[in-house]
C-alpha cells in the first residue's frame, strides 16, 4: 500500500515506478485527492504475463469497503503483451485507488510498471484578451 498525493505524482516526473506483487495476492496505490476537475492517468505494462486491474473511489478512509464505487470493473489486462492506459476524471474528493490484482495467479509472481500522471483543468480566465 503506497499512500499517495498529488503532489507527490506531479514530482514523479517521467520515471517508471516498479510494484512486485506476490501470487495469489494484489497490491493497491491509493491517491488522496483534494480538489475537483483534475484527471489521474495511468500507463503499465507487467511482466511475466497478465495482471488485473480495477479502480475504486472511497469518501473517505473511514468509508466501508462495500460503499465503495468501482470506477473501472476488475478487468484481466494483457499488459505482458501491449501497455495499458486509462484515466479517470477526479469528480469528488477522496481517495482514488488503483488496484493490480494477481490473486487468480497461484504459482507465478508479477512486476507492475507503471507510471502515474495528474492534469489540472486549463481554466481560461480571458487575462490574454486585448
Amino acid at each position: 500500500k503506497l499512500p499517495l498525493t498529488v503532489e507527490e505524482i506531479l514530482d514523479f516526473g517521467e520515471s517508471n515506478r516498479e510494484l512486485f506483487i506476490k501470487s495469489s495476492t494484489y497490491s493497491i496505490i491509493p491517491i488522496t485527492v483534494t480538489e475537483m476537475g483534475l484527471t489521474i492517468s495511468w500507463i503499465f505494462s507487467s511482466d511475466p504475463k497478465s495482471i488485473s486491474f480495477s479502480v475504486v473511489y472511497q469518501e473517505s478512509e473511514d468509508t466501508p469497503l462495500d460503499q465503495c464505487k468501482v470506477l473501472i470493473p476488475m478487468t484481466r489486462c494483457n499488459s505482458h503483451k501491449e501497455t495499458i492506459r486509462g484515466q479517470v476524471k477526479v469528480r469528488n474528493s477522496g481517495i482514488y485507488t488503483l488496484i493490480f490484482d494477481n490473486t487468480f495467479s497461484r504459482f507465478i509472481s508479477k512486476r507492475v510498471f507503471y507510471h502515474l500522471t495528474i492534469e489540472r483543468p486549463v481554466i481560461y480566465d480571458g487575462s490574454d484578451f486585448p
